[in-house]
């Protein structure tokens, strides 16, 4: 009787022990699910986050493409800009240097030129007539130079309001640079955040797992005792006008409508782009006199040579200038001027060669 007791009392122990092991292994599995479905509401979170922040980057780095086409385009246009108020400049000059001829001859002359010219009219129609053509001329010379100084007066304010909207993009282009390394770097963060979150997570559900693995144990053990049932679990050079400006090199991009090498747009290329080694002579197509032999932000180190009667060239990009080549510098055909190079806005070296003729660009092919 004493035996029957004691087996009895040992069962009874074994059955509360275990009890007591699934109770304990239920509460701890209730924590962990808790803790694993708050880590997976915050990675939720943080993709979202992530997600959100991967947008604003792509349009930002759309809105920086643009941007950079738009301030490469009013590149393009201040440089046309610049070459239009060379032209009128130089145009205002000359119509300056021929009303100084038509002055220094009155006053070389003095006023007896005038009696004299005035004194030999056959009649007073004659007279009249002449009188009438030496005020024209004199009211002439002076309302042509007052309109070529207007014009260049007009064009440095357009150049000037074309530079100020160039600067405002350029500012632009820092600004939404800094954005894209910002976003960039907060992108970066989040997905550290959630890759940190994601092995938090795994190592959470592994827990979950074990617990529920424990539970089977213990309830496994119970299943041999009388009275308990499990309840289970689960897991789910040319011969033209004029001579070529680098004999023998191969044109790259003729002149006309083109794919632009630097946005990738449609673009019209206002002259000829000859392919050379760096270094290259680059020789002057006709005489003239150097108007420009400056450096250029889009046009790299460039040259503009006016030819007169409203014909320019136009050499850009180069490595060096030939010593001496400055503004005002007069040049004759064929001499050396420049050597090939990759400055300011290309893509390799070469010689963009163009020609303006009453300061519109014209195919350069023609004059060679």
């Amino acid at each position: 009787m004493k035996k029957g007791f004691r087996k009895i009392a040992i069962l009874m122990s074994f059955i509360v022990f275990c009890s007591l092991g699934l109770n304990v292994n239920a509460d701890e599995l209730s924590d962990a699910e808790q803790q694993k479905k708050a880590l997976e509401e915050k990675k939720q979170a943080a993709e979202s986050e992530k997600n959100s922040l991967a947008a604003t980057l792509s349009a930002t780095v759309a809105e920086l493409e643009e941007t950079r086409i738009k301030t490469h385009e009013k590149h393009n246009e201040v440089i046309e800009k610049e070459i239009e108020l060379e032209t009128a400049r130089v145009t205002a000059n000359d119509q300056y240097e021929a009303m100084k001829k038509r002055i220094k001859y009155i006053f070389e002359g003095g006023d007896l030129q005038f009696i004299t010219m005035l004194a030999e009219s056959k009649d007073m129609s004659d007279l009249i007539n002449k009188a009438e053509y030496i005020k024209t001329t004199s009211e002439y010379d002076r309302d042509m130079l007052n309109e070529y100084q207007a014009t260049v007066s007009k064009i440095e304010v357009q150049e000037a309001e074309l530079k100020a909207e160039h600067a405002k993009l350029e500012e632009m282009q820092v600004g939404l640079s800094a954005r894209q390394a910002e976003f960039e770097s907060l992108l970066a963060s989040k997905e550290a955040e959630l890759g940190g979150l994601d092995k938090e997570l795994q190592d959470q559900i592994a827990h979950v797992e074990s617990i529920k693995q424990a539970q089977s144990e213990a309830a496994a053990a119970t299943d041999n005792s009388p009275g308990y049932v499990s309840g289970g679990s689960s897991v789910v050079t040319g011969n033209g006008t004029f001579t070529h400006p680098v004999p023998g090199s191969p044109i790259t991009s003729p002149f006309g409508w083109r794919t632009s090498p630097i946005t990738g747009g449609s673009e019209h290329h206002n002259g000829v782009d000859y392919s050379a080694a760096a270094g290259t002579p680059v020789y002057a197509a006709a005489d003239g006199v150097v108007t420009v032999a400056s450096y250029h932000y889009s046009a790299g180190n460039w040259i503009h040579i006016n030819h007169g009667n409203g014909l320019v060239t136009i050499y850009m990009h180069a490595s060096s200038f030939v010593s001496g080549i400055a503004p005002g510098t007069t040049i004759t055909k064929g001499q050396h001027i420049m050597n090939v190079g990759s400055t300011g806005d290309s893509t390799g070296a070469h010689l963009h060669f163009e020609v303006r003729q009453n300061g519109v660009a014209v195919n350069p092919l023609q004059f060679l």
